[in-house]
């Protein structure tokens, strides 16, 4: 039977037995016991199901994992320590030394950096393309040893809208997979999949946890990418892994489950970038409430923006769901209930302006983090994106003005009051 996407976040990935924990419940232990070196055999030859060492996979891990594929609409899924973590298994997992990657110009900072500096160390070079590219330049970007695309449902902090029909339809042309970082709309607001996105990514440390109170990240395969029609171009997927038994994964786990578990079996093993149990429980009380608590994140960035726009010390807006923006249309298209709780503006005056206006704040808190039940704001030029020059920023769309402000769960009539005061003291 298929749930509407509320029953799922509370009720998916986890279905308790007959007097079995009610809860996820936490296995908070770093290996299992088995009665015989067989069994134990057998998991590692994955001819069987079960779990040896937390650092490849973990039960409490795995049950929230199918929560958030359930919640994408994929086959399988598995958590990562962070979304950094995710993003770089993601890519990793199909491409090596060698390889190329097309990449949206406008993603957050940390995945900007790992794409164009240190997987170019390891010899993966990235092809940045506008996310107003249109579908001649895209194509354009691409070459014989491009292993996938990268982009954002919704930039960080750019905000600005992946149009994911047409980035996907360009990579299948080329086959290979589209690969989209779904952290700021969620799977309540959009499921990129539906779009034809392949592989989705999240920082389940944004909105999907809620709080503020575990660092993770999750990858989720839609096993909708045929690897074995394209086998010369993904030979870790569809010829045999001499570091794990020989299998070919694209053949023994078929579309549905390939990706994910050579991502288990070979990069979690190799870099165990695994989250804690304690932080998957933490994650999963999070999912439990995110149908309820997104469409107050974005009732209250709505508000947030429509004031914005109309104050004279705000020299733009930036939010998709605002009428006249930039993105408004394809916001319509892939984000009709909404995006995210998420604006970003310029105030005039240049950079020392921003950050006067932040230190201004009463309820909104500087932090580096985002999407929670508190608002919180940056300045990305200075931080997240301080990495990039001038020319990378302005390609990214982010300004040396630009504050990025997380509009939480509190009243939409306080924040905005607490903003009009800040932008107060600047005159």
């Amino acid at each position: 039977m298929t749930y509407g996407i509320g029953t799922n976040c509370v009720q998916a990935g986890y279905r308790p037995g007959d007097g079995e924990p009610r809860q996820v419940p936490i296995i908070q232990s770093t290996t299992f016991k088995y009665d015989t070196s067989e069994h134990i055999g057998q998991l590692f030859d994955l001819e069987a199901p079960g779990y040896f060492y937390t650092r490849l996979q973990n039960p409490t891990n795995d049950y929230v994992a199918a929560k958030i594929a359930a919640l994408e609409g994929g086959t399988a899924g598995m958590l990562t320590s962070s979304g950094q973590a995710a993003n770089f298994f993601a890519v990793f997992n199909i491409a090596e030394a060698g390889s190329h990657v097309v990449a949206c110009s406008a993603i957050y900072g940390g995945t900007f950096n790992l794409l164009s500096v240190t997987m170019a160390k390891m010899g993966i070079e990235t092809t940045f393309v506008s996310p107003d590219c249109t579908r001649e330049e895209l194509d354009a970007a691409f070459r014989p040893n491009t292993k996938c695309v990268v982009g954002e449902t919704i930039a960080n902090p750019a905000l600005a809208v992946l149009d994911i029909e047409m980035f996907a339809q360009a990579a299948h042309d080329h086959g290979v997979p589209l690969i989209v970082d779904n952290t700021f709309p969620t799977p309540v607001n959009c499921r990129p999949i539906e779009w034809g996105a392949d592989i989705v990514t999240h920082s389940t440390t944004k909105y999907m946890d809620g709080h503020g109170v575990g660092v993770g990240g999750a990858i989720v395969d839609s096993g909708n990418f045929d690897w074995m029609a394209h086998a010369d171009k993904f030979p870790g997927l569809t010829t045999p892994d001499e570091s794990y038994h020989g299998i070919v994964y694209a053949e023994k786990f078929g579309k549905e489950g390939a990706f994910i578990t050579k991502a288990t079996s070979q990069l979690m093993r190799d870099f165990g970038s695994i989250p804690s149990p304690q932080n998957a429980f933490y994650l999963n009380m999070g999912l439990e409430s995110l149908h309820v608590r997104m469409p107050r994140h974005c009732a209250n960035g709505q508000a947030m923006a429509e004031f914005l726009s109309a104050h004279p010390r705000i020299e733009s807006v930036s939010y998709p769901n605002l009428a006249g923006d930039k993105y408004y249309d394809l916001a319509q298209k892939y984000l009709p209930n909404g995006g995210c709780g998420v604006v970003s503006f310029c105030v005039a005056g240049g950079r020392a302006a921003a950050e006067k206006f932040m230190a201004g704040l009463k309820i909104a808190a500087i932090e580096t983090h985002v999407a929670d039940a508190r608002t919180c704001c940056l300045h990305p030029a200075s931080s997240t994106h301080r990495q990039m020059s001038d020319e990378e920023l302005v390609a990214a769309g982010v300004m040396p003005n630009m504050v990025r402000l997380s509009c939480g769960l509190e009243d939409a009539a306080d924040l905005i009051a607490d903003v009009e005061q800040a932008l107060a003291q600047l005159d």
